[in-house]
This record gives structure tokens, sequence and C-alpha cells, in this order.
């Protein structure tokens, strides 16, 4: 429990202990900023320095001292506002007057958190706290309250000042306002307009701080405080308590404390009021603005006038009729008697009718109608009442009484028309400008020239688009109750209106252009200020002003005049410099000539100088001056009046509007895409909102601008990206390639055809296939209009981004071009990412390639308009896409540590589960004649062909370069190497047995018998085949890779295959040799693809060479009595088997061959490094030779090493074939035979003669025959001639002594038998379906057709035994040429 209140109050309080309010003397401080000794310089453009030449004490110098005054209120007002406006949010907005405060409000630490007491104290404000009896309300809040009370005290303190600054800021404004309404003859536009505005600009700060107090807490601050200071002081109270508290009182509301304080300055506010009404009636008339051409460089009636000087001083008002705005709804609202006035009601009903709120500071508003509902209505009604009771004996209370009925009938109706009409008023007047400002920015682009003279002009566009443009963010969301209704009516403001966009773009313009010719401003003004100064001389000279009993000091003041103006630069060039142009002193002097004049104390006023001066048929003395005065600023102020006409910085507290709007408009129907860079330059000004009286509100200011700006770039980021994509979509773009594709023609073909056959009934017609040009037709012109729309957006847009100047907000800085490169790379990274799949399925290549160039024309085009580099950057992506890694064989470093190669790695995936392991089980078949795979079920949304054949790995190496060759090159080793392993484990496992089999060969029984011991038999077949497919699929890479390479860069391709030709061979080899071997071998420079590939796996595996190996040719021809034959078919069309069984012949060809290099280059390893152990320094030269000698017999002897393996397989899998077929085991004898040969075809150290000593050459002629004919039934064999048979190898012509010639120049690989099937793929239909004839490949040939086969079989069996070929009824490649050309049948075994 605290301390009780009695020992508190009891305590002595030492003086030490005082607060700091006890020192604080407001008044003294507020008397010392009013005091005329003291000089303090104000911080307005319009008075900067006081006049140090005239005397304290005198007269004139008092009344000057007067607008020095007025600056410095209004820069205090703005001050007040800002910390009442810091106190608000801090306090999360309460509302003092209906007592609703959020959890916020006692969470901030100004208030006591106690509300009970607080509140209670509160709502029987003004009577004393000591006197309410608090230990009832809350005696545990009001007990700790005691304890913490100097923490409280000193937290509420800051606040307390606040209540006292508004209390001095009311005596003093106040105070001015009523000297300056006195003193001062004439506040007439026309007469007095300098003095006009600052007296009006004080009055509207003096009504807008005394209306924005009504939302402080004050009666809480006060109470609260002054119970704190009693607990404090032994209970005495605050020193300045009962000032605040009669002056809280008097302002509670704040409009009843204005209507009395400014009742004796009502009849000048009226008739200031009065006097504006014109400008007001204009500015409100959009027909009369746009037929009279008020804001038109040029006259609307007659275009030949360039020059608008019909309304030059019209101009001058129209830019401050903002400002004149607010002087009416604020002066009839504190002043309701001057409604009353003849013009009063006109004129407050046409602002009353377009506004629903009144802005007081930044986003704090009031609702206006309710205001003067509440407020000007009751004083309406009492002056009804009163004139209603003198209406009998006055005319002058009829007329008021009826004046009273109208202004009481207009307040209450013109609520619910400013709801209905208000919007549509401001839309039709933000077109006008919109429209106005563009032929404005036109015009003076054209004619820049005649920009200087109409500078007036276009400050009036300007302050006329910032208030349309302040009044829409304003309304958004404003909430209205309707006077005849108790519901709540939103008002209706479209978000999406495009003309705020145009209107920002328009200003942003225009302040371009006055920077631009800034220098051309100021020697126009220079010399117009030249030529005044002579009238003004001239006009002092005049009779009248003779005439006249000036006074010295008057007369001491038009001197200085004359002498600032006269030293004014003379223009001399285009550039005149602001530091010798300084206007400040003639300005400072007229204001204080105007002050003398227009004081009713003055012996010589404003009236008796234009009575003096117009008789010369010119303008008066104060209109001369006053004109000078305006055209002054143009020359040291010009950017201080950009600022003030143009300014929407207050746009920053309804940012979350602005983005709003700029995303709802900025890429819409009407939105222009190019308004970005006025969005985005809103937020250069957003700092200028923070005060000095609020320090903190900089950095927060600054960081919301960033904020702001990332967004917007954000948004238009996107939306570029959006018109990017729209051209690159099926729509875009696509849909006019795509009438251009061949597909598109050959299906009008067929369509054509179709229809001009006569059999065709109802045939569709190919109306649906449009022709190319189709779009161009005016009926079909939409598409086109919507991609030329695209296309003018885009390029716009990147043209204003381009020339976009940075944006600067603090210490950051916002390149948009960085943006825009950044944008369209990203965006082309994530399309290529997103292309690469359809439906989770990859791609083709070649689509993906003409995609990538429709994307890339896409941003050559916008590159057109930038000054940037795009195409290297997109080389950068694709680059970064497709490394994932160092080339092998090239590259020497280690992998970066980076997040690339996505694409490639998306891609190189697909391909190894798909194609080369075919996961899906899609049945993947490598053609040897198409040089490309086929699968009988699609993978994914195509079939294999269409995505292995070479024209697609071609388009997949351009696309991805070496890089991506590699990768996949590389994926797929790794593959091989873990199957190279298992062939090893296999041939590990069994050697035992494959020795046996070696020594018992010629043993039917024995060899029978460890035939049926080799176990993993199927295993090792699959693990082979894939291997093949595998070897395959790398040689069409590289084959592919190499066509590339020499189509683009032939001297490079010419390089490496040359250099190949010429390697020194050696074993073992040096080590750049072998990377350069394994470059040449990745990019398809070399010929035995195979063998190298299988050879750099095998190098670096442990055991390859060994003893074990050596087995090799007996493990593989054990393969023979698999059970994978018995499903093997041929099929004459791809030049393979159903099972792919081919496959394994070239994987028994690589790692044969490979194997061999391999023992051979380790056993020259362990021979060197023995010799090079018992080497001395006296033979070194011999021994030199002699290691180049075995060298070349090494190679020699690997070769010989590599034919003999062969031989032995051959031999040994001709044997297991042969002896294991008979009656009872009627082994596929065909299929293997026919692997056999195709092996001899596909290997260049197994001629085909080795095979002919174990499988007579007539047979493989006689089995080719019949699957030809059987393939192709309308074959008709053509009679051997010279031409003919100049293609057959001499290795297959038997000599005149039954002997064959050997050639050792076979052809290896697809190339072989493509060659070789040549005359096939000519026969070959056009028909031919991919899935009926792969389904159709294991089907029993149909009746009819001679069954004749390689042995002499009965009928019964010749059916039974080519039960297994394919024969599908299609045409397909004819057989080889040698077996064409004889006509000799099977020959018989008995």
């Amino acid at each position: 429990m605290g301390r009780s209140r009695q020992s508190f109050l009891n305590q002595d309080i030492s003086p030490d202990s005082s607060v700091k309010s006890r020192d604080w003397d407001t008044t003294s401080r507020w008397s010392e900023q009013s005091n005329p000794e003291i000089v303090s310089p104000s911080t307005s453009s319009n008075w900067k320095h006081t006049h140090s030449s005239t005397p304290p004490g005198n007269r004139n110098f008092q009344k000057a001292r007067h607008m020095q005054w007025v600056f410095q209120l209004v820069d205090v007002a703005e001050g007040l506002m800002a910390k009442m406006y810091k106190l608000n949010q801090k306090l999360d907005y309460p509302e003092p007057n209906t007592f609703q405060f959020s959890d916020s409000f006692w969470k901030a630490g100004v208030i006591p958190n106690f509300p009970k007491l607080c509140m209670h104290i509160t709502k029987k404000f003004p009577e004393h706290p000591g006197k309410l009896q608090l230990e009832r309300v809350d005696k545990l809040g009001l007990d700790s309250l005691y304890e913490n009370v100097e923490a409280y005290l000193e937290n509420l303190e800051p606040w307390l000042m606040l209540l006292l600054d508004l209390m001095t800021f009311r005596e003093q404004a106040l105070r001015l306002i009523l000297d300056l309404s006195s003193t001062v003859i004439t506040l007439l536009p026309h007469q007095n307009s300098l003095i006009l505005h600052a007296f009006m600009d004080l009055f509207c700060a003096f009504v807008r701080v005394n209306l924005f107090s009504d939302k402080v807490p004050r009666k809480m601050i006060v109470q609260v405080y002054n119970l704190m200071h009693t607990m404090l002081r032994s209970g005495r109270d605050y020193e300045f308590y009962h000032r605040l508290v009669q002056f809280i009182d008097s302002y509670d509301p704040p409009l009843k404390g204005l209507h009395e304080d400014l009742n004796f300055v009502s009849p000048r506010i009226g008739e200031v009021l009065e006097a504006v009404g014109p400008i007001i009636f204009l500015a409100a008339d959009t027909q009369k603005l746009r037929n009279e051409g008020f804001l038109s460089p040029f006259h609307p009636r007659y275009p030949d006038i360039l020059t608008n000087s019909a309304h030059p001083m019209r101009a001058q008002d129209l830019a401050n009729v903002n400002g004149h705005r607010d002087w009416v709804l604020l002066g009839y609202l504190v002043c309701p008697s001057e409604l009353l006035r003849i013009t009063g009601i006109d004129i407050a009903m046409v602002l009353l009718k377009e506004n629903l709120v009144l802005s007081l500071y930044r986003d704090e508003c009031i609702l206006l109608h309710e205001e003067y509902q509440l407020y000007v209505l009751p004083k309406i009604l009492e002056s009804k009442k009163m004139a209603k009771a003198g209406r009998a004996k006055q005319k002058e209370a009829d007329a008021e009484y009826n004046i009273a009925k109208q202004v009481e009938k207009m307040i209450c109706d013109v609520h619910d028309q400013a709801i209905s009409c208000a919007e549509g008023i401001h839309r039709e007047r933000r077109i006008l400008l919109k429209q106005e400002i563009g032929r404005m920015v036109l015009f003076f682009s054209d004619q820049p020239s005649l920009l200087a003279p109409n500078i007036q002009m276009v400050f009036s566009a300007l302050a006329l688009a910032r208030s349309e443009v302040m009044w829409y963010f304003r309304h958004i969301g404003v909430v209205s109750v309707k006077s005849k209704a108790t519901r709540i009516v939103p008002v209706e403001i479209d978000s999406s209106d495009p003309t705020i966009g145009f209107l920002l773009d328009g200003m942003d313009k225009l302040c371009c252009l006055v920077r631009k010719y800034v220098s051309a401003i100021r020697g126009y003004a220079l010399a117009y200020l030249a030529s005044a100064a002579e009238r003004i001389r001239f006009l002092l000279g005049s009779p009248g002003m003779i005439a006249l009993d000036i006074d010295a000091e008057l007369r001491n003041l038009f001197q200085q005049v004359i002498g600032c103006l006269e030293k004014s630069p003379k223009p001399q060039g285009e550039h005149v410099s602001t530091a010798t142009a300084d206007l400040s002193d003639f300005r400072k002097n007229w204001l204080s000539v105007l002050m003398v004049v227009t004081s009713s104390r003055s012996s010589i006023n404003i009236r008796h100088l234009e009575k003096a001066t117009i008789s010369t048929g010119k303008e008066g003395l104060v209109s001369e001056g006053n004109a000078a005065y305006v055209w002054s600023r143009s020359v040291d102020e010009l950017e201080d009046q950009l600022s003030t006409h143009a300014c929407v910085k207050q746009l920053y507290y309804y940012r979350q509007h602005l983005t709003v709007v700029f995303r709802n408009t900025m890429f819409g129907p009407e939105g222009r895409p190019q308004h970005c860079c006025a969005w985005l330059g809103v937020a250069s000004s957003f700092p200028d909102n923070a005060t000095v009286s609020v320090p903190e509100e900089f950095l927060k200011i600054g960081r919301d601008a960033v904020s702001y700006v990332e967004s917007l770039i954000e948004s238009i980021m996107g939306g570029l990206e959006g018109l990017i994509n729209i051209l690159d979509s099926e729509s875009g773009f696509g849909s006019l390639e795509s009438k251009l594709l061949p597909e598109q023609a050959a299906i009008r073909m067929n369509h054509a055809a179709k229809v001009a056959m006569p059999s065709s009934k109802s045939m569709k017609s190919n109306s649906d296939l449009p022709l190319p040009g189709n779009e161009s037709e005016p009926a079909n012109r939409d598409t086109i209009k919507m991609l030329e729309a695209a296309v003018q957006r885009l390029t716009s847009l990147c043209s204003v981004l381009n020339e976009m100047e940075p944006i600067c907000i603090l210490n950051h800085v916002f390149v948009l071009r960085e943006y825009l490169r950044d944008c369209v790379l990203n965006n082309f990274r994530r399309r290529l990412i997103t292309i690469l799949k359809i439906d989770r399925d990859l791609q083709r290549p070649s689509v993906l390639e003409s995609l990538v160039h429709r994307h890339m024309n896409i941003v050559h085009l916008v590159e057109q308009h930038v000054s940037m580099d795009l195409t290297q950057g997109m080389r950068e992506v694709l680059l970064s896409e497709a490394f994932s890694g160092p080339i092998r064989g090239l590259h020497t470093f280690e992998k970066p540590v980076q997040n690339t190669g996505t694409a490639i790695s998306i891609i190189c995936d697909w391909y190894l589960e798909n194609v080369v392991k075919d996961v899906n089980g899609a049945g993947i078949l490598f053609t040897p004649i198409d040089k490309c795979f086929k699968s009988a079920r699609p993978v994914g949304g195509y079939f294999a062909e269409a995505v292995t054949d070479l024209s697609e790995l071609k388009a997949f190496v351009r696309l991805f370069g070496p890089y991506g060759v590699d990768k996949l090159d590389g994926m797929i080793r790794e593959h091989l190497t873990a199957l190279l392993n298992c062939i090893d484990t296999t041939l590990r496992s069994n050697k035992e047995y494959l020795e046996a089999l070696s020594a018992h060969m010629h043993n039917s029984r024995e060899r029978d018998y460890y035939l049926k011991q080799v176990h993993e038999l199927e295993p090792l077949i699959n693990f082979s085949i894939q291997a093949g497919q595998a070897l395959c699929f790398t040689s069409l890479l590289a084959e592919a890779a190499g066509q590339v390479l020499d189509a683009n860069t032939p001297l490079l391709f010419s390089l490496l295959s040359d250099f190949t030709k010429h390697l020194p061979a050696s074993l073992p080899e040096r080590e750049d040799i072998r990377r350069l071997k394994t470059l040449t071998n990745t990019l398809g420079v070399t010929t035995e693809h195979d063998i190298a590939l299988v050879n750099s796996i095998l190098l670096d595996m442990v055991g390859v060479g060994d003893v074990t190996w050596g087995l090799l040719p007996y493990l593989y021809a054990t393969c023979m009595t698999s059970n994978i034959w018995n499903t093997s078919a041929f099929n004459v069309s791809t030049g393979g088997f159903n099972n792919n069984v081919h496959c394994l012949a070239r994987c028994i060809n690589a790692v044969i061959a490979a194997s061999e290099f391999v023992r051979a280059e380790r056993k020259e390893l362990e021979r060197q490094l023995l010799s090079q152990q018992q080497s001395n320094r006296n033979g070194t030269e011999l021994k030199e030779l002699e290691a180049e000698l075995q060298n070349l017999e090494g190679i020699t002897s690997v070769e010989v090493n590599i034919k003999a393996s062969m031989k032995i397989f051959i031999k040994c899998a001709s044997t297991i074939i042969l002896q294991s077929w008979s009656d009872s085991n009627r082994s596929p004898l065909v299929a293997k035979l026919i692997f056999l040969d195709q092996l001899c075809e596909l290997s260049n150290y197994l001629p085909r003669s080795t095979l002919e000593v174990h499988v007579p050459y007539a047979i493989l002629r006689s089995i080719y025959q019949q699957y030809f004919e059987n393939s192709v039934p309308t074959l008709v064999l053509i009679s051997p001639s010279r031409r003919h048979s100049l293609g057959i190898p001499l290795s297959h012509v038997p000599s005149r002594n039954g002997q064959f010639y050997s050639d050792h120049t076979v052809e290896s690989g697809e190339g072989a038998t493509s060659s070789t099937l040549k005359f096939a793929a000519q026969r070959k239909s056009p028909l031919l379906d991919l899935e009926s004839s792969s389904d159709a490949d294991i089907k029993p040939i149909g009746g009819g057709v001679r069954l004749s086969g390689p042995l002499d079989y009965t009928g019964m069996r010749k059916v039974s035994f080519l039960d297994t070929p394919s024969s599908d009824g299609t045409s397909g490649p004819s057989p080889l040429r040698r077996f064409v050309m004889s006509r000799s049948g099977p020959i018989t075994y008995k």
C-alpha cells in the first residue's frame, strides 16, 4: 500500500525539487518573440531580414514589424499543429468529447494509467480536482499516483507546455488580427493582395490551430497535471492552472470561442470573402474555363494569338484559388453572420456543394457540413428570429429575414447535394485539367519561348491540379451522415480513376519544363523588372505624386525600392546566377511601403497614390509595385513557387490509398504506364512534411517514403513483366507464329486433299484453320490491336523508366534503369524455368528454343528504348542456367559455390530418368536407322523420338552450349560408372566358372555344365543393355554438339578435329592429351566415342585390367544362353531389336576394347616404374629410345589383343549358339545370328570374315532376304549391275579360290547400319505408324505369305519358327544392298 495522501501533503518540498514548469514563464517567452526590440528572422521567404537602417522607435518601423509577426505566427501555428498531431498519434487518436479512449491511449505513457480517476476529473471539468473526493472513485489508483507522481508529472509536463503555447498563441494571434483588421484601410484582392494574403493566412492558421486543439484531451491534461502538482506542492495549484481552465472552457467547443473572439473582425472577413467571390465562381465554372481559355496558352477562339493576354490577372488569381477556398469555408464557419450578405449564400453554396471535409492539418480533417449544421445554422436561426421580430418595423429586417431563410435552407439541403454531386463535379474538373495540362505541355515543349510570359498560367494549372489531387485522396473513405436521415452514407470515390495519373504526370512535366527553361524565365522576369523600375520612377515624378505631401520616410522607402530594382542584374545571356539575383530586399521594402500606405493612421494612403498616378494613362503606382513583386519571385524564388503550387507532399499521409489507386489505374484500360515516374516522384517530397519541432519525424517519414517507392517499383516491375509475358504468350506473338508453322500448312494441305476427293462425305471445312494474315482483316483486328497496345505500353514504359532521373530519399537512391534490367532478366530466368516443362513434363528442346527466341525478340524490342545491353544480360542468364560446374577436360578450377544450373539440371534429370533409365517403363528403344530413341507409349506428353531426335538435341546444344552438354554427359557418365561397377562385380563373382568355361569350351558336356553355373546372367544383360543405351544417347549428344560446333564455329571445330587426328599415340597418355581427348569426345569431334568414354571411366576404377577382366569375352558369350533371346525380334524398320538387345552389342564392343586399353596402359606404367628404378645416367638416351619403341609396340599389341578378345567372343558365342540348337532345344537362332552380324558391323576390331568362319554368309543373307521380303511385299528386286555392286564391301565378296577379302575399314556404329540400309530407307512407307508397328512387331504373320526360313523345316515348323520375328505389313527399310542383289535360297542342313 502506498503512502497516504495526508502524509504526502504534509511533506516539506524544498525549492530544489520544483519542476521545470515553475520556472517556465510562457508569457515572457511569447512576449520575447513579439518584442519589437528583439530581431528574429522569419522563416517566410517573403520576409527574411528586418530593416537595419530604420530606427527602432520609428512609427513606420512598427508598421513594418507587423508583417514579420504575421509570418512568424503562421510558422508558430505550423509547429503547434505538428506537436498536436504527434500527441494524437501517440494517444491513438482519442475522442475527448465522447470520452472514447483505447487501450493504447492509456499505455502511451502520457496520461497516468488510471482510467476511472482521470475520466472522472475530466467529466467534472472545470471543477477543481481537490473538491471531487477522488478516494471514493479509485482509492488504489490515487495511492499509486502518489507513489509515482514525479515520473507521471515529468511525462505530462511537455504536453502541458503545449497547452500554454496554444493559450499564448491565441492571445498574440488574436491581438495581431484585430490590429491589422482595424488599421489596414483596404483588404481587397485587386488593391492590396499581398497584405490580404498574409492577413488571411494568419486568420486561417488561427482558426485551424483552435479547431485542431479540440482533438487533444485538453481537459484531462490540465486536470491531471494540476492534481499531481497539488500532490507535489502541498496543495498549491499550478500557477497557470486557472488561466488554462478559462481558456479551455471558453474554447469548448472551439467554434464557440472563435465566434466570440472573431466577432469584431467579422465584417472585414465578409468583405474579403465577397471580394474573392468572382474568383471562386470562375474556378468552379468548368465550362467557362474551357471556353474562355483561362488555362490555354493560346486563345480558344483565335488560335493565331499564341499568348493568352486576355486574362493575365485572372491567371494569377487562379493560382491562389486554393487559399481562397479555405478562406471562404473557414471564414463563414467562424463568422456565420457574413453569410447574410447578398452574395455570401452563393459563394458558400458553390464550395459546400463540392466539399465534404475541411482539412485542418496533414490528414486531420473535420466533416464540413456537420460543423456548419452544428455551429453555423444556430447562428443563422438566431439572426432569422431577430429579423422576424423586427420585420414589421424595418424593411432591412425583412430582407435579412429572407436571406436568413435562404441560408437555412441552403445549409440543410447542400449536404445531400454534396454527397451525390461532389464526385461528379470534381471528375469533370479533373478531365478538364487533364486535357488543358496535356495541351500546355505539348505547346510549351514546342514553343519554350512563350513559357516565361505565361508562367502565372502554369502556376494556375499546377495549383488547380494539386487541389483536385488532394481533394480526391482526402475524400476517399469519407463517411457522412445525411441531413434528412440517420443512416451513414459513404462517399463514392472511384479508386480506379485514371485522371489522377494524368494530373500527376502533367504536373511533373510542367515542373520539368519550368526547371529546364529557368534561365529564360529569370531573364524575362529581370527584363520586366528593369522596365518596371523605369515606370515606377516615372510615376514618382508625375505631377500627381509631386502634389502629394509625402513624408521623408515614405519617400526614402520608394527610393530604396527603385534602387533595388535598378541594382538587379541585367539579362545579358541565358544564365542568370541566383546568388547575384537576390531581390529579397526589394520585396521587404515594398511590403514596408504597403504597410505604411494601407494604414489608417498614415497621411498618405493607397487611395491617394492610385488617384495621383492613374491619370498618367498607365497602371497605378501600387499596381506596378505589386506586379513587380510577383515577377521578382520568378527570379530568385521560382523553386519556392513551384513547391507552393505543385507540392503534393501531403500525399504521404494517404500513401496507402495512393498505392491502391496506382495499382488500379497504372495498367488499366485508360491508364498510361509512362505515368509511373510521376507516381514515384511524389515520394521525393514526403520528407518535406517533417517539422523542426518534431525532429524524430524526419527518419520515420523517410523510411515510409522508401517503403512506398519500393512497393510502387514492385508494382511497376510486375506490370512490366505482365506486358512482356502478354506478348510472349500463345495469345500474343505465339498466335501469329503458330499460323506460320509448317504443321499448319501440312494440315491445310491434308484437308484440301480430302475435300477434293469425290468419295469424301461431310468433310469438315477448313474455315477453322485461318490463313496467315487473316488476323489483319477488319473483323479480326482485335488481337492485333491488343498486341499493338501492349507493345506501345511496353515501349513507352521502358522509355520513361530509362530517362527518369534517380529518386533520392534520405540516403537511398533508386535508379529505375537498374530495376528495369533486373526485372527483365529475372523474368527471363523465371520464364525459362517455367517453359521447361508442360504439365510436369519436359518441353521439346526445339519448341523451347523457339520460345526463348521469341522472348529474346521481345527483349530486343525493349532494348531499343533503353540505354542498356539487355542481350548480354540474357546471355549471362542462359550461362548461369547452363553452368553447373567446370567442363571436364577444359577447366581446372573448382566449382564455385553458386546456385546456378537450375534449368540444365531439370532437363538433364528428365533425360536421364525417362530416356536413359526409362524409369516409367515406356518401352524406350534405340533405332539405329533413325538415330533416335522411340517408345511404345508417350513419355509424358511426347513419344521418345520427339525429344531424342538429332534436331532436338542440336536445339538443346544451341540453348545450353558446352556447359549443358558436359552436364548431361557427366550425369550419364555417373550412370555408366555404376553399371560398369555392376558388370565388374558380376565378372568377379563368376571368375571361377569362367576360367573353367574357357578351359572346357570344346567339351560340350563340361561347357554346358559351367554355363549353367554362371549366375546373375539376366542382371548382367540388363546392366549391359542399359550401358549400351547410355552409350547410344551420349553418341547422339556428341554428334549434335559436333554439328552445332561445326556450324557456328567451323574454325574451332576443324582445329580440334585436325589436332585430334595428329595427336601422338602413347601409352600411358599424358594428362593434357587425355583432357583434350575427353573434351573432343564430349563435343563429338572423335570417331571412337564409345570406347573413349568407357576407357575414361575404367581408368578411374580399381582392378580393371587385371587377369579377371581377361575373362570378359567368355562372360558375354554366356549371354547367348539367356532367356532374353526368346522375346527378341528384329525389326527391319528400326534396324534393331524390339527389346534393345542391339545396345548389348554396343556395350560389348566398347567395354572389351576399353578394358584392353586400360590393361595395356597399366602394364606400361608398371614397366616404366621398373625401368626408371633400373636406369642410370649413362643409359638415359638409350632408355628413352627403347621406351618410344616399346610404346609403339604396345599400341599395336593393344589392337591385336582387342581383335583377339573379340574373336574369342565370336568363337565362343557362335559355338554356344549353334551347338545349343537342336530339335528339342529350338533357341531363337535367328535373333542371335543377327546380333552377331550387327556386332561385326559395329566394331572396327571385328571384321565380318571372323563371323564367316563360324556362321556361313549364305545363312545371314537368307535371313535378311526373308525379313525384307515380308516387310516390303511390293518390293521389286533389281538385277545386279556394276553400278549397284559398287557399294559391296570387299570383305564379303568371295575370290576365285573361295577365300574372302579382308577389309579393315568397315564403318562402325549407326553410320554403318545406316549406310548399309540406305535402300531400305528409300522404300519406307510414309504411312508408317510407330505405335502400330511397335505393337505388331511380336505378332504372328497372317496367311498368304511364303514363310521360307533359313533351315529346311516342314510347313508347321516354318510357321512356328516365324512366330517370333516382327512383320507388321508395313514397308520398312530395305535389306542390305549385298543381300538384295542375291536371290539364292536358304541353305539346307541335314
